[in-house]
């Protein structure tokens, strides 16, 4: 089965578990609750690419108070279902230095990923760094980083949708998937 064949038959198969508008109005949620902690502290925002970005831009527009935006890349899985070493391959041009961070992500799975971002805003300085993600997955383990602001809690199966991939495939489905199969 080529690529193209495995895409279309996961996402065939795959359990929608958050619909587009569940995602969006948790989104405002969230947004309010990081305005009630943050609108005062002009923070910089990190969008964890490639996954942050339907969540950071939905996030940034339910955000009315003077922030900056920036972007990190950095992950494990390139493109695989199974994480392997960290790769960095973008790093903010905006200085941390002293400022308040929040870092933007798609999910918190095993946490290894945002664990390593965060300590890389520490070292370059940062004030305060606080950590929202769409999506907690439940591993049944403890993580070596816990998000302070979280959106949606699923068990742990291989989600896609809204951000997350399949194989680098299926971000821009309408809302939170569950796979059926991961081949």
């Amino acid at each position: 089965m080529n690529i193209t064949e495995e895409v279309t038959r996961v996402a065939t198969e795959a359990e929608c578990l958050h619909t587009l508008d569940e995602v969006k109005s948790t989104i405002a949620s969230m947004a309010q609750d990081i305005t009630d902690e943050l609108a005062d502290q002009h923070p910089v925002v990190l969008s964890v690419l490639n996954g942050g970005i339907f969540f950071t831009a939905e996030l940034l527009l339910n955000l009315h108070f003077p922030l900056e935006l920036d972007s990190i890349k950095a992950g494990r899985y390139q493109g695989e279902t199974r994480g392997t070493e960290m790769r960095w391959t973008l790093t903010p041009s905006l200085s941390l230095k002293d400022r308040t961070v929040l870092i933007v992500d798609d999910i918190l799975d095993e946490g290894i990923t945002l664990a390593e971002i965060s300590r890389y805003c520490r070292e370059a300085g940062a004030a305060k760094v606080w950590v929202a993600v769409l999506v907690d997955k439940r591993i049944g383990r403890d993580k070596p980083c816990q998000a302070d602001f979280v959106g949606l809690t699923t068990e742990n199966r291989y989600l896609f949708g809204y951000g997350l991939d399949y194989k680098s495939h299926l971000r821009n489905w309408p809302g939170i998937y569950a796979c059926e199969t991961v081949y």
